[in-house]
């Protein structure tokens, strides 16, 4: 079987392809030749992962699956969640976005956060979603250097070590994508 991965973050298709069985080929935005950007428009995770897996679907006919995943802070009110990617600004970057979200905790106690991602299968012309959360709490200060985005400050509750301090094994054990990835596995395993 043969899926697209919308995505063109490379770290996100190394962490699925590790946990996805070799029975599915996965395939990316350049392997299908797609070099648009697929605009995240829309307000929420799941209608996001849901616009990029039917863009493929609808522009190139592939059965696609999508992610898009906000980081939820308690303290912020849920932000930066849909907007993690770009919170401090548009053309921000993970140093960015950090660097922001650590200043605008630096005064609160309550750093309660977690990772929600939802993924969003295109198949037979069928939408189906899977969300995988991770709770945890933002750390004062980057501790690691591995992953992306805000893997340096996030602690996963019960452990010691933030995602950027765990090997991609370790992570894929506990993280939210992994868990919306099994998910996925579990309802692709009928076509396989």
């Amino acid at each position: 079987m043969k899926l697209v991965f919308a995505t063109n973050n490379s770290n996100k298709i190394k962490e699925v392809s590790n946990l996805i069985s070799n029975q599915i080929e996965i395939m990316s935005l350049k392997d299908i030749g797609c070099k648009e950007d697929i605009v995240e428009s829309e307000n929420t995770i799941i209608d996001n992962a849901i616009l990029k897996a039917n863009y493929i679907k609808n522009n190139y006919g592939y059965d696609c699956f999508s992610d898009d995943t906000g980081l939820e802070v308690d303290f912020l009110n849920g932000r930066p969640g849909v907007y993690s990617k770009r919170f401090a600004g548009e053309n921000s970057t993970d140093e960015l976005n950090m660097e922001k979200l650590l200043e605008c905790m630096k005064e609160s106690n309550n750093r309660n956060a977690r990772f929600r991602t939802v993924i969003a299968l295109n198949i037979n012309n069928q939408v189906i979603t899977f969300t995988g959360v991770c709770e945890g709490e933002i750390l004062k200060q980057r501790r690691g250097n591995n992953g992306f985005g805000y893997d340096p400050v996030f602690l996963p509750k019960g452990y010691n070590n933030s995602f950027g301090e765990m090997s991609i094994i370790d992570k894929n054990k506990i993280a939210h994508r992994s868990k919306a990835v099994k998910k996925l596995i579990n309802y692709l395993n009928k076509f396989c």
